[in-house]
């Protein structure tokens, strides 16, 4: 973009204060090497003003006035425009990293794809193709039952991947998968997350990303997914036995209400983009810090989020690399 306001300056003042050129031939400049786009430059010959310079010049300075204008004007497009274009590539990057968990319910596709039966989401953590999600939404598949992952493919529709359970800690709610094959080496659609090191602090803004079907009662692997964007704070810290009988977990509250399927969906911090939790659910007991003492945040029952700490316990027992916000490449992966 700022190439264009420097392209827009030269030819504003090219327009503003033209040079008497004689006949003259391009002369290619042959310092570079040869090259399609090879530049030429134009011999211009001087000339001594004459009597028909000066009035040229009095009425070009008149316009000058006009052109500063023009000029700070585009200036300001482009620097309005350059910070939208980075927080869409962004955007487009995070959602890359969510992918909806499912059961596979057909062994052939029909005009519309595989059915299938949705159970929550999962993300990324790094290019090997490991996930994290939340231990209750793998629940139906502790019996048997093959869990598949809906991953993104540019210009065709979603695909269906086996995800292979890695790790379960159902104590704290955190559980690990692998994709097989690995989408990253393949023609897919997907980058990972980074963990953040730090935990989540009261009054920190966040953002929860999560898919779900279009139809959840005869969803289809043609049909996109519908993504779900839910911003807000952390209201405080709770502790609750997420599995029964197991000691008590701590989980952070959230601003915002937690809808049907955002279960093992990551929860970002608004400034780095990094993994601060995973959502649990409702929190339907009273918290300590009532949601109503700041008119800023919603009163609807507050979402419970699992720190990412118990998370990257689990990877450590498994010796499975992740990413931190210091350690994450300039480039995302995407395909």
């Amino acid at each position: 973009m700022l190439s264009l306001c420097l392209l827009f300056l030269l030819l504003q003042n090219i327009q503003s204060f033209p040079l008497a050129v004689n006949s003259c031939l391009p002369v290619p400049f042959l310092a570079f090497p040869a090259s399609p786009h090879a530049a030429t430059f134009i011999f211009i010959a001087p000339q001594v003003p004459g009597k028909d310079s000066l009035p040229r010049m009095r009425r070009n300075a008149g316009s000058s006035a006009y052109w500063v204008v023009d000029f700070l004007a585009c200036l300001l497009c482009c620097l309005a425009a350059c910070p939208a274009a980075k927080d869409l590539a962004d955007d487009a990057a995070l959602s890359a990293a969510v992918c909806s968990i499912v059961y596979q319910l057909d062994q052939s596709p029909s005009s519309r794809g595989y059915r299938y039966s949705f159970f929550g989401n999962a993300f990324f953590i790094n290019e090997q193709g490991y996930l994290l999600t939340a231990a209750h939404v793998l629940e139906t598949f502790r019996d048997g039952g093959q869990p598949y992952i809906l991953i993104s493919r540019p210009n065709r529709p979603p695909r269906l991947l086996p995800a292979a359970v890695i790790a379960v800690d159902s104590e704290h709610d955190v559980a690990v998968l692998l994709a097989t094959p690995n989408p990253f080496a393949g023609n897919h659609k997907v980058t990972f997350l980074a963990l953040a090191h730090d935990p989540a602090f009261r009054g920190q803004p966040v953002i929860a990303l999560s898919f779900h079907p279009s139809r959840l009662q005869n969803a289809h692997t043609f049909e996109a997914p519908q993504e779900d964007r839910s911003s807000g704070q952390v209201l405080s810290y709770e502790s609750t036995e997420l599995e029964k009988s197991a000691a008590p977990t701590e989980v952070f509250l959230l601003s915002h209400a937690v809808t049907r399927g955002q279960s093992g969906s990551p929860v970002l911090a608004l400034d780095s983009s990094a993994v601060v939790g995973l959502v649990e659910g409702r929190w339907l007991r009273a918290p300590a810090v009532s949601v109503t003492n700041s008119s800023s945040l919603s009163t609807s029952v507050p979402g419970a989020a699992i720190p990412i700490r118990y998370a990257i316990a689990l990877l450590q027992r498994q010796s499975i690399s992740w990413h931190t916000p210091q350690s994450f490449p300039a480039t995302l992966p995407a395909r």
